[in-house]
């Protein structure tokens, strides 16, 4: 299979502070990351779990499956290690979802409740389990859908990155046919924007770069309660012909004015950041982990980061 098409938007939403969601487009490798732990932590947590998406290429030569949990057991490794080693950023965790184009399929490594999903020829299928403890309900029959999003506990994970020394990575393969369309998303999405919205999003779109900006758009108009990263790609037929394309992104506010629309007319009183502290060694690698201080208006009240709390 090649990769015919990418597109990538990441943007705060419209109640949130910072940006604490990662993602990587690296054809044939995809990623996103949900950073939680608070203050500036989720946001260190994904940036170096998309830094070891970007750089760590020990397991090139495994099997398509072992290499996807290799990089994902060392993006656990350097977070948990710089959360053992740094007291501002203890606890901090992050889930990861991600892709792997090989021969006829894609592998996913998967490790929280970010998702991938698959459209098929008008069919559209969530392909990786939340690691969640109200998804654990669900799955037991103990509770439904829909009692799920209302659930007290909603935001508690029960598996992410950074939170232990090695970590229980879920990875599979689905087989893959010519003009299949993946999307890979954090739960700023989808807690937004239900599945047959999302199908009818991307389904109507002249292209993914206006798929990627319509879903944003969407979760923002209905809340924005969360950070939204949304990833897609298309493959096809024969060798990729993007190997060569790489998008890395972290703490953005969007990739195009237009994506801010939704905010248009409202008003919120202005929210000034902290100064960051001093910058690692990693951190200048990727760039900075902080923004530096800037005005965020935003409709209702200000989270200083996401309220998911990891295991």
């Amino acid at each position: 299979m090649k990769v015919t098409d990418t597109a990538g938007f990441t943007d705060p939403g419209r109640k949130r502070r910072r940006n604490e969601d990662s993602f990587l487009i690296d054809p044939p490798l995809f990623a996103v990351a949900d950073g939680m732990g608070g203050a500036q932590a989720g946001e260190v947590a994904s940036r170096l779990a998309a830094a070891a998406f970007r750089e760590f290429h020990d397991a090139d030569d495994l099997d398509p499956e072992k290499r996807l949990a290799a990089i994902i057991q060392e993006a656990n490794r350097r977070i948990y290690e710089r959360a053992a080693g740094d007291a501002q950023v203890s606890g901090m965790g992050t889930t990861i979802t991600a892709a792997l184009v090989a021969g006829d399929g894609l592998v996913i490594g998967h490790v929280g409740d970010s998702r991938a999903y698959r459209l098929r020829g008008g069919k559209f299928e969530q392909l990786t389990d939340d690691h969640s403890l109200v998804a654990d309900l669900v799955r037991s029959g103990r509770i439904t859908p829909e009692e799920a999003d209302a659930h007290p506990q909603r935001s508690v994970i029960t598996r992410a990155l950074g939170t232990d020394s090695e970590v229980d990575v879920d990875t599979f393969t689905v087989h893959a046919e010519s003009d299949d369309l993946f999307l890979i998303c954090s739960d700023g999405l989808t807690t937004m924007v239900d599945d047959e919205e999302i199908r009818d999003l991307v389904t109507r779109a002249r292209d993914l770069e206006q798929a990627g900006k319509g879903l944003v758009k969407a979760a923002n108009k209905a809340g924005g309660e969360d950070n939204i990263t949304v990833v897609l790609f298309r493959v096809a037929g024969g060798p990729s012909e993007l190997e060569d394309t790489m998008v890395a992104s972290g703490n953005g506010r969007g990739q195009d004015e237009d994506l801010e629309d939704t905010l248009t007319g409202l008003e919120a009183p202005t929210i000034a950041a902290p100064a960051p502290p001093a910058a690692s060694v990693a951190e200048r690698e990727w760039g900075p982990a902080l923004d530096e201080e800037e005005p965020v208006s935003r409709p209702g009240p200000a989270s200083a980061g996401d309220d998911r709390r990891p295991p």
